[in-house]
C-alpha cells in the first residue's frame, strides 16, 4: 500500500523466467506509461540468468520486487503474479512483450468507470526480435471493436478459430473476478489467456479499443512456433467446451463454422512464425558480416 493507505488504480505484474534479454525493455515500457497511478509487480521465477539483477537495477517507488524459492510452471507463476497484484484492475505482461505509452491511458478509466464492463483489449502489433513490427493492428478481428456481451464474444471468438482477442498484454482485467473465474488454468497451457477471457466474460461485457495498445513478440525460440498440434487441440477442446456451456448462447452452427476456421487460425500462426524466423537469420547473417568484417586485417 502507497504512503497514505491509497490503493493504485491498477497492477501491472510481468511474470519473468530467464527474460535477461529483453526484461529491461519491457520495464521501460510500463514505467512510460502516460497513465501514473499504477503498480507494478516484477515476479521473478528462480531464473538461471541475470533476470533478477535487471530487474532490480530500475528504480522507481512504483515497482515491487518478488522471487519465487523455486520455479514454477508457467501457469502457477501467472497465477502467483496477479496474487501479489493489491490493485482491483490487473494487467499482465509477458517478460518479452512491450505497452504503448497510452495503453492504460485508454484502458483504465472505461473499465473503473463501468461495473459491467470485465474486460477491456486493444489491437497489438506482432514485433520481432529487434522489436520492429511484423504485422501491425493484429486483433479484435470479426467485429470485436466496441462493446459486446459474453455471448456475442463467444459467437465471435468460435467461429474465428484462434484468438480473435490477444494476449495478456493487450488486455485489462478484474482482480475480483480472476479470483472468481478461477485464475489461469495451468491444464490449457497453449490457449490459457482465451481461456481465461471467456470464463471472466461470464461476469460481464467486452469493450475492444480500436487502437494499438500493445506489442507480442515472435522469436525464433517461441513456443507456440514448437507445439502446433498442441494448440490446435486445446483451441478445439475450448470451442466445444463453449459451444456446450449454457453460459453463452452459442449455436451448433457457430462451432460448425469454428471447426472449418481452425485451420486458417494455424495457418496464420505458422506464417507469422516463418516471418519471425526469416527476419532473424537476416539479422544473424548480418552480424556475422559486421563481425567478420570487423576482425579483417
Amino acid at each position: 500500500m502507497r504512503p497514505g493507505g491509497f490503493l493504485p488504480s491498477v497492477s501491472v505484474c510481468i511474470p519473468v523466467y530467464n527474460g535477461a534479454a529483453y526484461l529491461a525493455e519491457t520495464i521501460r515500457s510500463v514505467l512510460e506509461q502516460t497513465w501514473r497511478d499504477f503498480e507494478l509487480v516484477i515476479l521473478e521465477n528462480n531464473s538461471s540468468d541475470g533476470s533478477w539483477e535487471i530487474a532490480t537495477s530500475f528504480r522507481d517507488p512504483r515497482i515491487r520486487f518478488e522471487r519465487n524459492r523455486e520455479t514454477l510452471n508457467q501457469g502457477d507463476n501467472w497465477n502467483r503474479a496477479v496474487q501479489l497484484c493489491r490493485a482491483p484492475l490487473v494487467k499482465l505482461v509477458c517478460a518479452d512483450d512491450l505497452l504503448n505509452p497510452r495503453c492504460l491511458e485508454l484502458q483504465v478509466p472505461p473499465m473503473r468507470d463501468d461495473p459491467s464492463l470485465a474486460l477491456v483489449a486493444s489491437r497489438r502489433h506482432m514485433i520481432d526480435e529487434q522489436s520492429r513490427v511484423l504485422v501491425p493492428r493484429r486483433g479484435l478481428g470479426g467485429g470485436l471493436v466496441g462493446l459486446h456481451s459474453g455471448s456475442e464474444v463467444a459467437r465471435r471468438v468460435i467461429r474465428n478459430g484462434a484468438n480473435p482477442i490477444g494476449e495478456p498484454g493487450n488486455v485489462l482485467f478484474r482482480n475480483e473476478q480472476f479470483v472468481t473465474a478461477g485464475g489461469w488454468r495451468t491444464d490449457r497451457r497453449f490457449v490459457m489467456d482465451l481461456d481465461l477471457w471467456m470464463r471472466l466474460l461470464q461476469y460481464g461485457d467486452f469493450l475492444g479499443l480500436p487502437e494499438t495498445l500493445a506489442a507480442f513478440r515472435i522469436g525464433r525460440g517461441s513456443v507456440s512456433s514448437e507445439y502446433e498440434q498442441q494448440i490446435s487441440d486445446e483451441q478445439q477442446l475450448l470451442i466445444d467446451e463453449l459451444g456446450a456451456s449454457g453460459a453463452f448462447d452459442v449455436r451448433p452452427l457457430d462451432v460448425r463454422i469454428g471447426r472449418v476456421a481452425m485451420p486458417l487460425g494455424r495457418a496464420r500462426r505458422k506464417a507469422l512464425f516463418r516471418v519471425s524466423r526469416i527476419a532473424a537469420r537476416k539479422d544473424d547473417k548480418v552480424m556475422a558480416e559486421q563481425q567478420e568484417a570487423a576482425s579483417a586485417p
